[in-house]
């Protein structure tokens, strides 16, 4: 019998009345629950509840309650664990769930009986170098991002593929997506919409200066590594929108492929250009 690990993003009140119903319907199929402690706590269901850290060594799947930001911050904070992880959507865009409220019994059924598969999601690992050092190390399943500040000049960033000059180009700074990424940031900024089975890393400027700077894809296997000027010190790394690391002129920044990958749940009819047309299409 499979142990579920419920994961409930605090903020949104709907999501503690699914929890409620998840732990009702999954106590009576005699199946094993654990709960961030804190969550358990609130719930009345203290018994249930184990440090949030401890979730992924003590559940065989997660559930994961809440929209697209709580289910990329599991993602980062698992990733070591390899650990299967089913969204169940109750924010806004809900692009990166498999499955909806109404459908909550549905979805317990096709997970108890293996009625899915699991669909592997690249990572990007990134890398702050300063004076010669690793400062600063950081896992992303989105998109990493260099920018300015909002109300600062324009930057210049300066690309290398490997150890070979690709291009420079000013602007407000720079989206390293991946293929997951692809329908966030990067799309925004005008980047293409990928699969995600393809390996492989976006490169989108943001706002460039230029008529001739274009969003570019290159091989999962490379290295991208990034260099910044500016007359100004107020830059920035982002990490899936929702980390923050600030920024020195001569820092270099090194993104690749990460060793990790996060474990999607799917149901076998998903498709990922209905999601598309269903998410995006508003």
């Amino acid at each position: 019998m499979k142990r579920i690990g419920i994961i409930v993003n605090k903020s949104k009140p709907k999501a503690w009345i699914i929890a409620r119903q998840i732990i009702r319907s999954l106590e009576h199929r005699n199946v094993k629950i654990v709960i961030d402690e804190f969550v358990a706590e609130q719930l009345g269901r203290s018994e249930l509840g184990i440090p949030l850290f401890q979730i992924p060594k003590e559940a065989d799947i997660i559930f994961a309650l809440g929209g697209d930001g709580t289910l990329l911050g599991i993602a980062r904070d698992f990733a070591p664990h390899n650990i299967p992880i089913l969204g169940i959507n109750v924010g806004n865009m809900g692009f990166l769930s498999e499955s909806e409220p109404e459908n909550l019994e549905l979805a317990i059924d096709k997970v108890l009986s293996g009625q899915y598969y699991i669909e592997q999601r690249m990572m990007l690992e990134a890398q702050v170098v300063r004076n010669d050092a690793v400062i600063k190390q950081f896992i992303a399943l989105n998109d990493v991002g260099i920018a300015k500040g909002a109300f600062s000049r324009m930057i210049e960033v300066i690309m290398f593929l490997e150890d070979k000059f690709l291009r420079s180009f000013k602007g407000d700074g720079l989206i390293i997506a991946s293929p997951t990424g692809s329908t966030a940031y990067s799309l925004s900024a005008g980047g293409p919409i990928v699969t995600p089975d393809i390996d492989l890393i976006l490169l989108t400027p943001i706002c460039p200066h230029s008529l001739n700077v274009r969003p570019m894809v290159i091989s999962g296997h490379s290295t991208i590594r990034t260099k910044l000027d500016a007359t100004h010190d107020d830059l920035g790394l982002t990490i899936d929108g929702q980390l923050g690391f600030k920024l020195e002129i001569e820092d270099v920044i090194t993104v690749k492929k990460s060793e990790y990958k996060t474990n999607l749940i799917r149901w076998h009819e998903h498709n990922f250009f209905e999601v598309v047309r269903r998410k995006l299409h508003n």
